[in-house]
């Protein structure tokens, strides 16, 4: 079974070739003309999807070694995502659909991330615990089934991923600046400054609190502290940030008594994290799963893969199905 897999929910223009539930190709097109403006901007965005989709389709499959007549399926992200950057992403789908005469399926952008952890030979088995972290969620699930995820906790305010992206920015790192926070943190020492860190109730989360208290902290210093404290202001403000990730999970993992932990979502690509997890998973006899790095962030192998499942119970979508930019797991 061949399947054309189209992700465009934000920045990226993605495309990804899967035969028999192995991503053959999984490409992706940033676009790097918001870095000026310190964050993406809704329409700049889909224009730019407008411009990349028919080149990045043309480039998967031709790395796919798969030619258009053999695909037997297409996908695409129904949301949640940018409104403008969703429609081009389903009106190009539909397009294909229609003219190739295959099923037509929408998926569901965060249960994709979470699905991704199942591309490839080492995967979890049902049920799970998941963290999915990114620059618009922040996500306790219990994952029981490919199409039965219950959220335990989310963030009340702001995601981790627009936290570290927001603190990178008032240190002036440009964006996407959690990367850089993450590189710059590791020759640094954690302890060295305590930034607040909300106690929210149950498996919740909230990160406004402590990105208004970097703010004024940065405020309070001179530039030459700032640089020469960097890596530790960075080390420590990630130290904040990542905390209610694993003390939360932990709380799960006892309380579930579910063993098998996974992260999914751009944050995973996070270094700290991960070995904060692996760390918890050796601390709690748990077995841990991360996905390869290019399933982290946005791609359209994770749409492929999720819907897979779909195109097996034949849960095919209508040509006349809207996009979801606010689309909720479950729904």
């Amino acid at each position: 079974m061949v399947m054309l897999a189209i992700e465009t929910s934000c920045d990226d223009t993605a495309v990804a070739l899967l035969e028999n539930g192995i991503v053959k190709s999984n490409l992706v097109s940033s676009q790097n003309i918001h870095r000026q403006f310190g964050g993406v901007v809704p329409e700049m965005a889909s224009r730019e999807h407008q411009k990349n989709m028919v080149y990045v389709a043309g480039a998967a499959l031709e790395a796919s070694g798969i030619e258009l007549k053999n695909i037997q399926a297409i996908a695409f992200t129904q949301g949640p995502g940018l409104p403008g950057s969703l429609m081009v992403g389903a009106s190009f789908a539909k397009g294909l659909a229609l003219g190739l005469q295959v099923p037509l399926i929408a998926v569901n952008h965060m249960e994709a991330h979470i699905l991704s952890l199942l591309i490839g030979n080492h995967s979890p088995d049902f049920p799970f615990l998941c963290l999915v972290v990114s620059g618009g969620h922040t996500m306790l699930v219990l994952v029981e089934n490919w199409n039965k995820m219950k959220i335990m906790g989310s963030t009340k305010d702001d995601a981790v991923g627009e936290a570290f992206d927001k603190c990178a920015k008032i240190l002036g790192l440009g964006y996407p600046g959690g990367r850089q926070i993450d590189d710059l943190a590791k020759n640094g020492d954690p302890d060295r400054f305590a930034f607040p860190v909300a106690q929210m109730q149950g498996y919740d989360f909230s990160y406004s609190g402590v990105k208004t208290a970097f703010l004024y902290f940065i405020q309070g210093q001179e530039k030459t502290e700032i640089e020469n404290e960097l890596h530790h202001i960075c080390a420590s403000v990630q130290k904040a940030l990542l905390k209610p990730l694993i003390e939360k999970l932990k709380i799960a993992i006892t309380e579930t008594g579910v063993r098998q932990i996974g992260l999914a979502g751009g944050v995973a690509a996070n270094s700290s994290l991960r070995a904060q997890l692996a760390a918890l998973g050796n601390e709690m006899n748990c077995e841990v799963f991360v996905p390869d790095f290019q399933y982290c962030t946005d791609n359209a192998g994770m749409i492929g893969k999720a819907a897979m499942y779909k195109y097996e119970q034949a849960a095919f979508s209508r040509l006349n199905i809207t996009t979801e930019p606010r689309l909720k797991i479950g729904t």
